[in-house]
């Protein structure tokens, strides 16, 4: 499936336009990473993009949460390894990520809500202008943005092998090329 493709199926599911700029933001991310790593480029970003396809749908009940998704993906024939990522980010099923597209898209799921939050917080709003040591200071900070998971974040060191400024990093320069995608 090509990215248009795949960013039409997550808006045909997705009417929230802060979730679609969520999934744009992760899609990103996993790009990034697996040109990082050399990994495919392409079904690492589509992973991205379509992690929390379901969300709408099981926003009710969190426990169904990627678990319908990943049927969803499954049934449009999309490949195991997305798949089974899209079923482990959700850490409520307990599902430990095996694959390193899986253990990046657990990591940097959170990981993309904390930018975002350190972002909003800047004079400008701008997340050109957010560096690496904002987020970090941010990251320190447990009442800040307390949604973004930080023992999931910190996961980094030990599932990637990145430290956590290095994964930030990464993560960061990812969203800063689509800011105008993310209206940041």
């Amino acid at each position: 499936m090509k990215r248009s493709q795949a960013l039409n199926l997550l808006k045909e599911n997705l009417d929230n336009q802060n979730l679609v700029k969520h999934s744009l933001a992760v899609g990103a991310a996993m790009k990034e990473l697996a040109k990082h790593f050399r990994e495919d480029e392409q079904k690492w970003e589509i992973c991205g993009l379509l992690h929390d396809i379901d969300y709408e749908k099981t926003k009710e009940d969190p426990k169904l949460h990627s678990k319908l998704g990943s049927e969803m993906l499954k049934d449009l024939g999309f490949e195991e390894e997305i798949c089974q990522a899209v079923l482990a980010h959700n850490e409520v099923h307990g599902i430990l990520p095996k694959t390193l597209m899986a253990k990046a898209l657990y990591c940097v799921d959170p990981l993309t809500g904390l930018i975002v939050a350190a972002t909003l917080v800047l004079p400008s709003k701008k997340i050109n202008d957010l560096k690496v040591e904002n987020v970090l200071n941010r990251f320190k900070e447990k009442s800040f943005a307390r949604g973004a998971n930080r023992k999931i974040i910190a996961k980094c060191q030990e599932y990637l092998n990145l430290s956590l400024e290095k994964f930030i990093e990464i993560v960061l320069f990812a969203m800063q090329k689509i800011s105008d995608d993310l209206g940041l």
